[in-house]
């Protein structure tokens, strides 16, 4: 047996002690509070460029920033906009908006925090957030509550603003016009000659708060002319979208709309696999307008979507945060136009 000499272990070295603001005032030469007022960027005190530049370099020197929990004390609230993450795909449209968004939030000195609560829904995912005790929460899609938006605001949130096709008592609301997306297609399908037309309805759970009223706009644009809309459930996979088109002949349809131009792009490639020749023999249009849509064979046809602008959504934050007893504003957006190409 090998003996190992029981040595003394060295000590661990002693933890570096956190730097304060006091420590970056006597590097700076300048007071705690000339420190607060710089590095808060606040404008209640008028500071010169030349003392600016010194405050920071002492911050940077030191490693010292400021904490975030002390300042929300001191400001009665914190600076935190939480972003329950999305509990369905998104795509790279709502991708974008989000960095936009992300971005015009900073700008104006909020900190962005996005919060999974997989597995959590409605009311309860509301008193998860609350415990973070944000300023402001966005919500995209449904299922928030007007009982989940008291629980927030009794835990101090100002603002609560819900992005979906409802508004919710007590919250501010961007109203999403999905029917009118739908619309869109089934007018510009019409208009090209196509009278058998196909909606997709994917089949990934969650999505139908997009793709049914997507669908019912497509009804109401054909309701009383002489088309038959069908609905074609799909999940994004290659295997289901071989399947329907395999079937593609017997469905006799001459156009589709498939939902995104994720949808189009897995149901074109399966239709020419096929021998569907499009769009002589079906029309496809999707949405979006993806740049990736435009680098297919054919181009592919799809509705624009006009979402509104992060800086836009990144004010109304702040107004309420500023005004929190003022009443929910409420907003219509997401604007639709056909950009034609050569699948349709």
């Amino acid at each position: 047996m090998v003996q190992i000499p029981n040595t003394p272990s060295a000590a661990p070295p002693t933890p570096r002690s956190v730097p304060t603001s006091a420590d970056v005032a006597r590097a700076a030469g300048v007071s705690r509070a000339t420190v607060s007022y710089v590095l808060n960027n606040s404008s209640a005190v008028r500071i010169s460029e030349p003392t600016r530049r010194r405050v920071h370099a002492a911050a940077k020197e030191l490693g010292y920033v400021p904490h975030a929990a002390a300042r929300s004390l001191r400001a009665g609230h914190s600076r935190m906009v939480l972003m329950p993450a999305p509990a369905i795909p998104v795509g790279p449209l709502f991708g974008r908006f989000v960095t936009e968004l992300q971005w015009a939030l900073g700008s104006l000195d909020y900190t962005v925090v996005q919060y999974g609560t997989l597995g959590l829904h409605g009311d309860e995912a509301a008193r998860a957030w609350a415990e973070l005790r944000p300023v402001a929460v966005l919500v995209p899609g449904a299922g928030l509550g007007p009982q989940g938006v008291a629980v927030l605001k009794r835990a101090g949130a100002r603002a609560v603003v819900t992005f979906g096709p409802e508004r919710v008592d007590g919250a501010h609301a961007l109203l999403t016009d999905q029917s009118g997306v739908g619309h869109c297609a089934a007018a510009h399908l019409y208009a090209r000659g196509r009278r058998r037309i196909g909606v997709v309805i994917p089949e990934e759970p969650g999505l139908e708060v997009f793709s049914r009223p997507r669908l019912d706009g497509v009804r109401r644009r054909l309701r009383d002319t002489d088309a038959v809309v069908t609905g074609l459930p799909l999940a994004y996979a290659e295997a289901s979208a071989a399947e329907l088109a395999s079937r593609w002949r017997e469905l006799d349809l001459d156009g589709v709309f498939a939902y995104n131009d994720e949808y189009a792009m897995l149901l074109m490639r399966a239709l020419q696999d096929e021998g569907v020749r499009i769009p002589e023999d079906t029309a496809v249009v999707g949405a979006d307008d993806l740049m990736l849509g435009r680098l297919l064979r054919p181009r592919l046809s799809s509705i624009h979507i006009e979402l509104p602008s992060g800086r836009a959504l990144a004010e109304l934050v702040d107004r309420a945060v500023c005004a929190p007893g003022a009443q929910p504003e409420t907003h219509t957006v997401l604007g639709a136009s056909l950009v034609q190409r050569d699948s349709s």
